[in-house]
């Protein structure tokens, strides 16, 4: 397979990124529900998308017919500085988006491996989703697919079942419950946020000779183009 193409969509700072992503997300949501009368979307977490969720959260729609959940989440109580459920509510189930119902990964479990158990039946209502924004780190994970995860195999399997697996990493400190590829490349829509020139670098080596990178696997399943939004 040679060189992927994504559709990119660059921006002079991150504010007017923000805006155009929130523009496109709440779309595709008005879309959603004027098809079917509800909508699906699933964030990512991590320091990238604050001013985004909080372009989203003043977007008008008929947010109590939207559902939102997580791409994926450490497996730490929603009280967590970590947790990305605590960075959904406070800057994104805000505003107009407060009226949204919040379906979150986490469950007060023994094991994350229960934690998944229980959050797969959960997602399994949402499915498909109608849109997905993914984030990109260094390494070219995307979702809770780190290059060191165990069970990454499974994670990337563009035919798997499940809907929410466990991961154990090294580089991801906590084990994180995560939305598989098969979940995620399904999705209506799937858009890349992703912001600075090292960032950049590391998606262009993935989409180019690098395809080993776990962010790869997205661009190579997806059933639609990728949305990439990128800021220096």
């Amino acid at each position: 397979m040679g060189v992927v193409q994504g559709d990119w969509h660059e921006f002079a700072a991150s504010g007017e990124l923000a805006a155009a992503l929130a523009g496109r997300v709440a779309e595709v949501l008005r879309e959603a529900i004027g098809k079917r009368g509800t909508a699906t979307l699933a964030v990512s977490g991590g320091t990238t998308p604050g001013l985004f969720f909080r372009a989203l959260s003043h977007e008008r729609l008929d947010w109590a017919k939207v559902t939102m959940t997580l791409v994926d989440e450490r497996f730490v109580e929603p009280t967590s500085p970590r947790s990305n459920a605590g960075l959904v509510a406070a800057n994104l189930l805000q505003n107009e988006a407060a009226a949204a119902r919040f379906v979150g990964l986490y469950h007060r479990a023994d094991t994350v491996e229960e934690a998944a158990r229980l959050a797969d039946k959960e997602v399994a209502r949402l499915l498909p989703l109608d849109a997905v924004v993914l984030g990109m780190g260094t390494d070219g994970h995307t979702a809770s697919f780190f290059p060191d995860a165990d069970t990454l195999p499974a994670l990337l399997n563009p035919a798997a079942k499940a809907n929410v697996l466990p991961a154990h990493t090294q580089s991801g400190i906590e084990p994180r419950l995560t939305l598989t590829l098969a979940r995620i490349v399904e999705a209506g829509f799937v858009a890349l946020h992703i912001e600075g020139q090292e960032k950049r670098a590391v998606l262009e080596a993935a989409l180019g000779v690098q395809k080993h990178l776990p962010v790869r696997a997205v661009f190579d399943h997806a059933k639609t183009p990728i949305g990439i939004y990128w800021t220096p």
